[in-house]
């Protein structure tokens, strides 16, 4: 270390003695310094977790059903999910599932007439997860899915109805969860955690300029007057979070 060499050079008689002791002097408190900054100081990495599998809007959506849509918006960064269910039935075949999406973005593009499928992402029942409003699934698209809270915020749609009662397969919940872990930990957000969203509208649960404490993993509940994403999937939201918060490395 240079601060050995220097405690040799202070041997050394006369001026040099002197000039060695004083940079050999300088040289400890900068390196007694450095280990004296406490830890929590120290860059600390964000959790990160694996990107999942994620099929393109290309599966979904072809050229003779695209809607005339402006250019997608973005936020600055994700730290929030919300889950939702579409209401739509059970009962269907996983290879059914981009018929059924398309069928969501002609009538959300339709008789509501958005300028685009509402929600960033949806799951279907056998896990597989689907890319959802234009944008990139990398980057911080402004979603349509939770009035008052679309902005710094995902939303993920459960293909199907799970209202009190209604199993919800795991496949689907731990799609969910992997989502979740990796677009929160693009952040650096835990998804165990509540976060401060400011809500936009007045139709939300809170006013519009509310500062609001929400999950960072929330359901669509939490942020509108609504029984989405069912009384099923709400319940098994707590244990999507903790799986979610295993797949970032937490404990």
């Amino acid at each position: 270390m240079p601060g050995a060499v220097l405690v040799l050079l202070g041997c050394v008689p006369g001026l040099a003695a002197v000039l060695a002791l004083a940079l050999c002097a300088n040289g400890v408190e900068r390196v007694v310094a450095a280990n004296a900054r406490p830890v929590g100081a120290r860059p600390v990495a964000p959790h990160r977790a694996a990107k999942p599998v994620i099929v393109p809007r290309s599966a979904w959506l072809d050229d003779g059903a695209r809607h005339a849509q402006p250019p997608p918006r973005y936020d600055d960064k994700v730290i929030a999910v919300f889950v939702h269910h579409t209401d739509s039935p059970n009962a269907y075949d996983c290879a059914e599932a981009p018929r059924i999406i398309r069928y969501l973005y002609a009538g959300q593009t339709g008789a509501k007439q958005w300028d685009d499928i509402g929600y960033n992402f949806l799951v279907d029942r056998c896990g597989t997860i689907y890319e959802g409003r234009a944008g990139g699934v990398d980057r911080p698209v402004t979603g349509a899915h939770t009035q008052g809270f679309n902005h710094r915020t995902t939303g993920i749609a459960a293909l199907g109805t799970f209202t009190a009662g209604v199993p919800v397969p795991k496949a689907m919940t731990d799609a969910i969860a992997a989502l979740a872990a990796w677009k929160l930990g693009l952040s650096g957000t835990d998804p165990r955690a509540d976060v401060r969203l400011v809500s936009s509208h007045d139709l939300s649960r809170y006013a519009a300029g509310t500062a609001a404490t929400l999950p960072a993993l929330a359901g669509h509940d939490d942020g509108y007057n609504t029984s989405c994403p069912g009384a099923a999937l709400s319940a098994g939201l707590p244990e999507i979070r903790q799986l979610a918060a295993r797949l970032q490395s937490r404990r």
